[in-house]
């Protein structure tokens, strides 16, 4: 067993891609929530034409299977020359439709006496929405979070299409070349599959208690 983890890590370039994937998918993460966060407390608290009809596109948009739209975001991503870069990875998988909705329902039921107090006090919306709402909402934030992580540091299909530079590959698709180097040899393919889960693993027992709040809370 010991001598199949060490052939991983001396034959591939698993370091590589363990770096690339975290990179990637802290990026990802704190993109994700910032701009889920910021465009949820928008529907929930502004009124503005065409709202609703926003907001149930943006809902519209769950429905949507991600397959749909990889040729044109490979296409859009050519035309911008950001294939093989960090960037043409990370830009596609900032929007999370299902991370809005999650975020602005809960933020619809923070009272408004609140934010009025805070008005009252000479607070500006971006003041309040900070300072506030952002601080009563660290639960949600936390579970929207970890889902966000785990589904970045998972995906396998946008990056193997986005890239072809070996030091640019996450580890789903550096894992892949390393089941075609290996072929049947599953002890290398297993304890490659079991490095790139640790995280994973980690991830979960120090946040197990996030992740099962963060179920409840929304339904999923």
């Amino acid at each position: 067993t010991l001598q199949a983890y060490a052939s991983v890590l001396a034959n591939g370039d698993l370091v590589t891609w363990f770096f690339n994937s975290t990179v990637v998918t802290v990026v990802i993460t704190v993109l994700t929530v910032a701009l889920s966060a910021a465009a949820a407390y928008g529907f929930s608290r502004t009124r503005f034409r065409g709202r609703n009809a926003l907001f149930a596109l943006t809902i519209a948009g769950i429905m949507v299977p991600p397959q749909i739209l990889i040729v044109p975001l490979y296409r859009q991503m050519l035309s911008m020359g950001l294939a093989d870069t960090y960037a043409g990875i990370i830009l596609p998988q900032l929007v999370l439709p299902a991370m809005v909705f999650i975020l602005k329902k809960f933020f619809d039921g923070i009272p408004h006496e609140l934010e009025e107090a805070a008005r009252v006090d000479g607070a500006g919306s971006l003041r309040i929405f900070l300072q506030i709402v952002l601080p009563l909402s660290r639960s949600i934030l936390a579970a929207v979070s970890i889902f966000v992580f785990i589904h970045a540091w998972n995906n396998f299909l946008w990056p193997f299409i986005i890239t072809s530079d070996p030091g640019l590959m996450t580890l789903p698709v550096g894992l892949v070349q390393v089941q075609s180097a290996f072929g049947v040899r599953y002890a290398q393919v297993m304890a490659s599959a079991i490095l790139a889960g640790l995280p994973l693993i980690v991830v979960f027992m120090l946040f197990q208690r996030q992740i099962i709040r963060g179920v409840a809370t929304t339904g999923l």
